[in-house]
């Protein structure tokens, strides 16, 4: 097992914990700094058929809370739900919640946490490969509204975080693609090295070999840490991490969330790349290796013209960074050279994403 911590302060230290068969970890770091508190486990039917034997084994009292899965029940009606139902169950401050899941549960379960009773313990045991490098840190927890994705929120850590990698064993192709997406995001932005690495482990890393899978789940974890202590509450640093979310967001939002987060951002990167080349000057090779990259891990299935420009940019007015009803941008002037909240112009992304359609 390996730990890292994200460390905000001397009083305010996340563990993150990443290793194969994590239970026993779990329920003994719980007996020591929570001996007296009921364990509430929520996570949604799929992962509770699936684990709900799990902490039977362990000889300790876990009460479950299950929701239907997907990322509708990313909402105000479910949060509200499970506050109900944590409510009809005499849930109280002496209460500590395991959200067990991919990242509509950690958000959801996490916003949950933050609100009930002005808050609860909260343990993040993320179960897919996005929630593991990804979502489960920084404290980012949250619903969807309407109007956009994650736009209702607060930021609030866990206790710790339990990234079971031996969970990723049951999870679909589909969803160790929607992960890489984000793998692959850290690359292109922080991480030169982890960019060669998933050229060239890719058939290792799309065989879940376990050594290879901890080594990149490890070090997305470590390039998430680095950034989050340096910006803890998203000021300006940490928008660094959006690259490929602006168009991105809108591509889910667009689909009704039938296109899972990880294709969304995929599309996204190719934008945001094609218009840092456009825009900025960023090396068209390092375009068209991220091009074949997205190809490898089956991520270049989302075509940005199957919506209308008047619809991406009219999506796109509500993201959060944007200003002035002006869309902003992470973008890259050059590897490793970040342009952070850039302004873009009508035309220029009209551009961009004609671009971007003649690569599909």
């Amino acid at each position: 097992m390996k730990t890292l911590h994200t460390r905000f302060s001397a009083e305010t230290t996340v563990p993150y914990f990443a290793g194969f068969g994590l239970w026993r970890q779990l329920d003994g770091f719980l007996r020591e700094a929570y001996a007296s508190h009921r364990k509430f486990v929520i996570a949604d039917e799929n992962l509770a058929r699936l684990y709900s034997q799990s902490t039977d084994a362990l000889g300790e009292t876990y009460e479950w809370l299950v929701f239907p899965a997907g990322e509708a029940e990313k909402s105000r009606e479910r949060k509200a739900a499970l506050e109900d139902e944590l409510f009809k169950r005499g849930a109280g401050r002496d209460s500590v919640l395991i959200a067990l899941g991919g990242g509509v549960t950690g958000d959801l379960v996490g916003y949950v946490a933050a609100s009930f009773q002005r808050g609860l313990p909260l343990i993040q045991m993320p179960s897919s490969l996005l929630a593991q490098v990804d979502s489960s840190i920084g404290g980012k927890v949250g619903i969807n509204h309407p109007a956009g994705k994650n736009l209702l929120g607060a930021f609030y850590h866990p206790a710790a975080v339990f990234a079971d990698i031996s969970l990723l064993r049951s999870l679909p192709d589909e969803e160790l693609y929607n992960g890489m997406g984000e793998v692959i995001k850290y690359a292109v932005i922080l991480d030169d090295r982890l960019w060669q690495i998933l050229e060239e482990e890719s058939s290792a890393i799309l065989e879940r070999d376990p050594e290879v899978l901890q080594n990149v789940i490890t070090r997305c974890a470590k390039l998430k840490i680095d950034v989050v202590e340096q910006d803890e509450r998203e000021g300006d640093f940490r928008s660094l991490l959006n690259w490929g979310h602006t168009v991105g967001h809108a591509i889910e939002r667009l689909s009704d969330y039938h296109v899972k987060h990880g294709f969304a951002i995929a599309a996204g990167m190719m934008i945001a790349a094609v218009l840092s080349r456009d825009v900025l000057g960023y090396p068209e090779e390092r375009v068209m290796r991220l091009k074949k990259l997205l190809d490898t891990y089956h991520l270049s299935s989302v075509d940005p013209s199957a919506y209308s420009f008047e619809e991406i940019w009219n999506a796109i007015q509500t993201d959060k960074k944007a200003r002035g009803g002006k869309p902003r941008f992470t973008l890259m002037a050059a590897p490793g050279q970040p342009e952070l909240f850039y302004g873009i112009e009508r035309q220029e992304l009209e551009n961009g994403l004609e671009a971007v359609c003649d690569l599909y």
